[in-house]
């Protein structure tokens, strides 16, 4: 298809509605039922599928800091730094994992503290930067994902 039809396709198209390839919406319906039925708000027929989404769901975090506990499966370089942002953040979930292939260069956080309420998350993770920084000195890379808990 010619780059001009394509634009005129999606301008003809109604607002809301998604446009897939054929092999897309042909997976769409291949899909399992449980990934089917999460649709979105309901638009107007067309000849175009929606692209299915998956939903995905998140436990309750613990109702107090003194809860979080680590897995008993954390490295060694895992429980350290676990022990550390528990220490200085009292968080009320908290997950640590050298995504580094045992080596210790580089971990994944997840944070979710009270202490980051109000704060952007350049600022929240600037607060974390500051923590960690002996041990990010000797990292390759961190992926981290903050939230203030409620």
């Amino acid at each position: 298809m010619a780059p001009s039809s394509r634009l005129a396709l999606r301008l003809a198209a109604p607002l809301g509605t998604h446009l897939v390839s054929r092999a897309a919406a042909t997976a769409s319906r291949a899909a399992p039922s449980y990934l089917r039925s999460i649709r979105g708000p309901a638009v107007p027929s067309s000849p175009l599928r929606r692209v299915t989404l998956r939903a995905y769901s998140t436990e309750a975090p613990p109702t107090a800091t003194s809860d979080v506990e680590p897995p008993d499966y954390l490295s060694e370089g895992e429980l350290h730094v676990f022990r550390k942002i528990k220490q200085e953040l009292e968080p009320v979930r908290l997950e640590v994992q050298d995504i580094s292939g045992g080596c210790g260069s580089m971990y994944a956080l997840y944070i979710e503290s009270p202490r980051f309420k109000g704060l952007t998350v350049i600022k929240q993770h600037k607060m974390v930067n500051e923590i960690l920084a002996d041990e990010i000195k000797s990292w390759h890379g961190v992926q981290l994902r903050t939230k203030a808990a409620a």
